[in-house]
């Protein structure tokens, strides 16, 4: 079954998803929310920081808990595993610009959107819990440097 994206591409654009990843899903929207329209190889830098845990992605929406940061951040998180998946279908997208033909040094992530995936059963020893699942999907656009 082929998957409809929610943004329409013409042909300088290329896209990428990833079904059912087993992430968080509100760590998934703070990321995305993150790098949008942003420059690729600026996110993909951004992406390999966070993992590092040099630097924290910044959470607006979801904050509950979490806590302050350093610098002019006021609150933000290291999600370390969401950023490892993500960086995976970015890269994936990129690999699919170069196959169309694209400039990967133009490219700008102008759609990047996570949505809550479906709800799986996990059985343990003593009862269950529903485990997360994310879809995210990813559209690099060719920007021309003016």
């Amino acid at each position: 079954m082929a998957y409809k994206y929610s943004k329409q591409v013409g042909d300088n654009a290329a896209k990428a998803v990833g079904i059912d990843l087993p992430i968080s899903s509100k760590q998934s929207i703070e990321i995305c929310n993150y790098l949008r329209n942003r420059k690729l190889a600026v996110a993909k830098k951004l992406l390999e920081e966070v993992m590092k845990m040099d630097r924290p992605v910044p959470f607006k929406r979801f904050t509950g808990g979490v806590g302050h940061r350093k610098g002019p951040m006021a609150s933000g998180r290291y999600p370390v595993k969401a950023c490892a998946k993500i960086l995976t279908i970015v890269k994936s997208a990129e690999s699919n610009a170069q196959n169309k033909g694209l400039n990967s040094n133009n490219l700008v992530l102008t759609h990047i959107s996570a949505n809550t995936g479906t709800r799986i059963q996990r059985y343990k020893r003593k009862g269950s819990r529903k485990a997360k699942m994310t879809h995210i999907e990813v559209i690099l656009e060719e920007k021309k440097n003016d």
